[in-house]
């Protein structure tokens, strides 16, 4: 299946064939949901917007009933069964799929940061967006979401960062918090935040010039498991 970043996804439902119990077991084992089923690390943004980690099918059920009407899945679209049973979750639910690739350890890229305006331009009726953990890649996102379309300044977006949703700054996922942090300088000097993406804002650079903590990475990588 070829999925254009940020455009809803074609399901076929009857096309599908059930991967039965081995979906379940990646969803629930490879997937870690097991520690999902209670923590739902789930917040609403605004009346447009929630944020929250991979949801199960159940909850994708919950969230339909919530008056959701667009999934934003931030782990892109994967041939695994926890990408399956979400897709046939908000098929059977009514809910509109978008898969959009972010990245939790590496300074954003310039055309996700577009794609990113284009994406929130795109959707109609209340959203939710999400990663595996709801800390990182939903953190950048949900800050973005703030930055661009609820025009808060960068240092409140920045709040969507924070160890209440289980982001730790000090690991590799700092350069998220780094990127945003870099544009407030020139924020206060009146420059629009694409003004500064096209004309200022530079990939490489910030990525060579961040330091994560050697413990936080072990915590991110190794305990927690984060993507």
């Amino acid at each position: 299946m070829t999925i254009t970043r940020g455009q809803p996804t074609k399901w076929d439902a009857p096309a599908y064939q059930r991967g039965g119990a081995s979906d379940w077991w990646d969803l629930y084992a490879k997937d870690h949901h097991f520690l999902r089923t209670r923590w739902r690390n789930l917040y609403q943004l605004d009346d447009m917007m929630w944020r929250s980690n991979q949801p199960s099918p159940r909850q994708i059920a919950d969230i339909a009933e919530r008056g959701i009407k667009n999934i934003v899945n931030l782990r892109g679209a994967r041939s695994v069964g926890t990408w399956q049973l979400e897709a046939e979750a908000c098929a059977k639910h009514g809910i509109r799929l978008y898969d959009f690739t972010a990245r939790s350890r590496a300074a954003p890229d310039k055309a996700m940061l577009h794609d990113a305006r284009d994406l929130f331009a795109s959707l109609e009726g209340p959203s939710l967006m999400h990663c595996k953990s709801g800390a990182d890649r939903a953190g950048l996102m949900s800050a973005l979401y703030m930055l661009v379309v609820k025009k808060v300044p960068a240092a409140t977006a920045l709040e969507q960062l924070s160890f209440k949703y289980l982001h730790v700054k000090q690991a590799k996922t700092g350069l998220l918090d780094a990127f945003l942090a870099s544009f407030i300088p020139y924020e206060e000097k009146g420059m629009g935040f694409y003004e500064w993406v096209d004309n200022v804002y530079d990939p490489d650079t910030l990525q060579g010039a961040f330091m994560a903590k050697g413990w936080a990475n072990r915590l991110v990588d190794d305990i927690l498991k984060r993507e």
